[in-house]
């Protein structure tokens, strides 16, 4: 540990150097890392939100009383919700069928790997 311009004798305690983060070509950091981080963030809130409107226009639904333009509205709700979701899906398997084609790995675009020297 190296000594710090202020000693540690401090009534609120002691500050330590951080470590390092790492090499940015290695997978667990970097920017392919951070970009694989906030695809998968918008993925979960894009299927959060699908759920979430699907719940909303089930009610939506329930309470329609028999008026046509609400059933309708909610028939659209729930219509457009699962068609969200099919196409978040069906990115995945684009995404791994077009790594296939390509790369011979269906991981290669969903999971990028960097290769260079260290």
């Amino acid at each position: 540990m190296s000594q710090l311009i202020a000693q540690c004798n401090s009534f609120f305690g002691c500050i330590t150097p951080i470590s390092p983060i790492g090499d940015v070509a290695d997978p667990k950091y970097g920017i392919i890392a951070f970009g694989n981080n906030i695809l998968k963030v918008m993925i979960i809130i894009a299927g959060l939100y699908a759920f979430i409107n699907i719940i909303v226009a089930g009610y939506d639904f329930l309470s329609a009383g028999g008026d046509s333009k609400k059933l309708e509205g909610a028939w659209g709700k729930i219509w457009q919700s699962l068609i969200g979701l099919a196409l978040i899906a069906g990115s995945f398997v684009l995404a791994a069928i077009f790594g296939w084609l390509i790369f011979k790995d269906p991981t290669a675009i969903l999971s990028p790997k960097l290769y260079g020297a260290p």
